[in-house]
């Protein structure tokens, strides 16, 4: 008996020695493992950048911990998978934030046009004061656009533009002269104000297309490559603040490959990527799209890492957002919906055939029903002749998809990417075509057929990328202005909520079994909040931030009671950044 126990013994010991140690352990903390609802554990240990067990703080620290072993204390908050944007433009965002001036989170036009004043006083001369998206007149106390003549009275000798969502733009008097616009000066698709003498007002309309808006936006200053390297870190240093650890590129309009995408590869191949990013390819020629296409898929590899580790994933994943130019369903909700060109299935039908032969993932922008009927149209064709069996494709936006349609997206196994542009545009939908009977975008039917959902913000030409304004969308069914859009019996409860913005998001990019819960065999991707998500009213979410932001179980941002944790940032340049003086999302801006 005494010798059976020695071996007893003998063998626990081993077994302990070769269990695998830790080299991050996060306890004391409420831990949302979102591997169902109301699972919450004390601690989580990980080792290069993989969870090996959660549980008790006992359990973790006895078990996993070594001489060497990172800890942190949670201090009892509230930690969460990382956050995972299924939708927004952070490759574009990267190289332009840090000539921004960002109205995002700003509570007054009073205090906005002050911002306008001040970063005008500190530009050079010959350089664009731009605000880009992120805003809307309903975030403002006062619920009114600023005027041409207050943007022109706030800065009469530079240059200025200003775009308000995707139907309109501001252009002041400098600007007007810089770009030597005038009557003659014509977009396809969109109209220059005039005013009664002929002279151009400096207000643009996007009618058919935002042509005008966003060629005017090219025109305007670029950052030096040096720059765009900063930019793009303080960018991802500013979605880590919120606990994104993960982002999906939707690609979009004036993002050209491989060019556009140089800077943010620089960033992963020298190990400064704080996010894992999963991009499109957008082909930007109309009319040449199938051969961009046919380009790609024969030199470009799908679902591969380029010079990384896996801890920084940058993985190239298909085809979008827009695939043909004639499939553009231009959201705008200052003008009726536009009808698609009659070309549009000729032009979409060989691609689609392309991406399925060739087994590419791909993704197609929607906004409207009568758009997806005929897309769909389009992919039931294809799968007859080349079946889809499985290849992983989805619709974003889809509005005002109809549940006939999502029975056809879902016997073809797609998925719906989802974003709060609604939570921007709400109030102009409602003055369009009414208020809505229903959940627009019908989220919980799609979520009760089984179809894959993810949440995304559509950032930054439209829409904020604080991803705690678009939970609060999901959690109430308002606006930014208040207005309660959804009915209320089709708001999400938390749990689904933030299921959506990590487990949810993390199909789209194929990643379902790797990250967007806290548990054992999964990324070491989590945020520390600075409020309890679980045990605050809905209203308070929207003002919840990042304490301490974790990516492959190392720290990328501290805050707080964790900011001695914060690895830092290079300072912004240039000088006159906008960022450098403002940052990004503003908070207790009212003045």
């Amino acid at each position: 008996m005494k010798r059976i126990f020695v071996l007893l013994l003998l063998f626990l010991g081993l077994s302990a020695q070769s269990q695998e140690k830790a080299d991050l352990i996060i306890f004391n903390g409420k831990i949302a493992t979102m591997q169902k609802s109301g699972e919450f554990v004390q601690a989580i240990a990980s080792k290069s950048g993989i969870i090996l067990a959660t549980g008790t703080s006992k359990e973790m620290l006895d078990n996993y911990k070594t001489g060497t072993t990172q800890t942190i204390d949670a201090k009892g908050k509230t930690v969460v998978p990382g956050l995972n944007d299924s939708h927004m433009h952070v490759i574009r965002e990267g190289l332009n934030y840090n000539s921004e001036l960002r109205w995002d989170g700003v509570k007054t036009l009073k205090r906005a046009m002050e911002m306008l004043k001040e970063q005008a006083a500190r530009t050079p001369p010959g350089v664009w004061i731009k605000v880009i998206g992120g805003w809307n007149e309903f975030g403002f106390e006062e619920k009114r656009q600023p005027t041409i003549e207050e943007i022109n009275a706030a800065v009469p000798d530079k240059p200025v533009f200003i775009t308000y969502l995707y139907g309109k733009a501001f252009l002041n008097k400098k600007g007007i002269e810089v770009l030597g616009y005038t009557k003659e000066t014509h977009y396809e698709g969109s109209v220059l104000e005039e005013d009664k003498n002929g002279n151009l007002t400096g207000l643009m309309f996007a009618k058919e297309t935002p042509k005008a808006i966003y060629t005017t936006l090219g025109l305007t200053t670029k950052l030096t490559p040096e720059e765009r390297i900063n930019s793009s870190l303080q960018f991802n240093r500013e979605l880590n603040r919120f606990g994104l650890t993960s982002v999906i590129d939707a690609a979009g309009g004036s993002q050209n490959f491989p060019t556009d995408y140089g800077t943010s590869m620089e960033l992963a191949k020298t190990g400064k990527l704080n996010l894992r990013i999963s991009y499109y390819l957008f082909a930007q020629q109309k009319g040449k799209e199938l051969q961009d296409y046919e380009k790609w898929v024969s030199t470009t590899l799908v679902n591969k890492n380029d010079n990384l580790l896996v801890a920084n994933g940058y993985t190239e994943e298909g085809a979008g957002e827009n695939i043909v130019a004639s499939a553009a369903d231009f959201e705008n909700f200052l003008e009726p919906r536009i009808v698609l060109s009659d070309d549009m299935e000729k032009d979409l039908e060989p691609i689609i055939r392309l991406l399925v032969q060739n087994r590419w993932p791909f993704r197609l922008h929607a906004t409207y029903g009568e758009s997806i009927d005929r897309m769909l149209n389009v992919f039931e064709k294809v799968n007859k002749e080349i079946p889809f069996n499985g290849l992983r494709w989805f619709f974003d936006h889809a509005e005002t998809i109809t549940p006939q349609e999502l029975e056809r997206v879902k016997a073809l196994n797609g998925g719906i990417a989802v974003q709060f542009r609604m939570y921007f545009q709400g109030e102009l939908y409602e003055k369009m075509y009414g208020a809505p009977k229903t959940q627009l975008p019908p989220i919980k039917e799609m979520i009760k057929m089984g179809i894959p959902v993810g949440m995304g913000t559509d950032a930054t030409r439209i829409s904020t990328y604080n991803p705690w304004m678009a939970l609060h969308w999901l959690l109430t069914g308002k606006t930014l202005g208040g207005m309660q859009f959804w009915p209320k019996d089709q708001i999400l409860d938390k749990f689904t909520a933030l299921q959506l913005y990590t487990s949810g998001s993390a199909w789209f990019s194929g990643e379902e079994k790797e990250k967007g819960k806290l548990i054992k065999g999964m990324y070491a991707d989590m945020t520390i909040l600075s409020d309890d998500y679980f045990g605050i009213t809905a209203d308070k979410v929207r003002n919840i931030e990042s304490d301490l932001t974790i990516l492959n179980g190392k720290v990328v941002y501290g805050n707080g009671d964790f900011k001695a944790l914060d690895p830092g940032v290079a300072p912004v340049i240039p000088e006159w950044s906008p960022i450098k003086y403002f940052g990004g999302y503003q908070k207790n801006t009212k003045k």
